[in-house]
């Protein structure tokens, strides 16, 4: 019997994640067949792992056929990854996820229906919208409010937060995006909303419960300075008229090409 195809893919890009992806997807399972309304697949997108991620990965797999998939990568990159992932995948809506759940679950289903609806085209979370509930160090605070306040005062767009690890975005606008989008690593986010800001895109905010993750593996001072790169580059683009939609469908790559890029 062919699966079902689903609306929503939810992404968990991974890099030595062998502590905590197997509860962190059974605790995700869990809470969508109680309470999704939508028809749904996990996807586990490995990021090169040097541990025993992947065949954790490969276990849940065989143990949720059909809900869980597991893809693997030989290049690091949460962006590549995301782009990898979302393009092999044939549901309406892909979204992802950190492997932590450093976002309330309870936030997904408010990130995904005005997908479902129609009413926007891409939606994220938002750990510095009104009503949300964020624990987490004052340094990362500082450095993520600076971030985004530079992309305010830059870019002057209506979204408040660019790198929540908890966004969805419909299919058909991301096949458009994905040859505009160049980062492969944390950037990525960035750019795909300075991209959708630029072509007067709805971008739906959510506010999110978000407790961070004490164990993180994200180098701050690297990812700082790329993300500082990543705004320079995007300004001279659209200064020269780049960044434009929509795209010829001859344009997007195949899952393959990203795999070796």
């Amino acid at each position: 019997m062919k699966a079902e195809i689903p609306m929503v893919d939810i992404v968990i890009p991974v890099y030595n994640e062998e502590a905590q992806l197997e509860q962190s997807v059974k605790t995700l399972y869990n809470y969508l067949q109680l309470q999704f309304p939508y028809t749904w697949r996990i996807t586990i997108a490995d990021n090169a792992s040097q541990d025993q991620t992947w065949k954790i990965a490969q276990h849940l797999e065989q143990s949720y056929p059909g809900q869980v998939r597991a893809l693997h990568l030989d290049q690091k990159g949460r962006g590549r990854a995301l782009r990898y992932a979302w393009l092999s995948s044939d549901a309406q809506i892909v979204s992802y996820m950190d492997v932590d759940l450093s976002t309330d679950l309870n936030c997904l289903l408010p990130l995904i229906a005005p997908l479902a609806s129609g009413h926007s085209q891409i939606a994220i979370g938002s750990r510095l919208a009104r009503g949300a509930k964020v624990e987490r160090q004052w340094k990362r605070e500082v450095i993520s409010r600076g971030y985004n306040l530079l992309i305010k005062l830059v870019f002057g767009p209506v979204f408040s937060d660019a790198q929540c690890g908890f966004k969805a975005v419909r299919r058909e606008l991301l096949l458009q995006m994905l040859p505009e989008i160049e980062n492969n690593e944390w950037f990525f986010d960035s750019e795909m909303l300075l991209l959708a800001e630029q072509n007067n895109i709805r971008i739906h905010e959510v506010a999110v419960d978000w407790v961070e993750d004490l164990d993180t593996r994200v180098n701050i001072k690297w990812t700082v300075t790329e993300d500082l790169k990543g705004l320079w580059r995007m300004r001279l683009k659209f200064w020269r008229g780049g960044g434009l939609l929509p795209l010829a469908k001859e344009s997007i790559p195949s899952a393959r090409q990203i795999q070796a890029a």
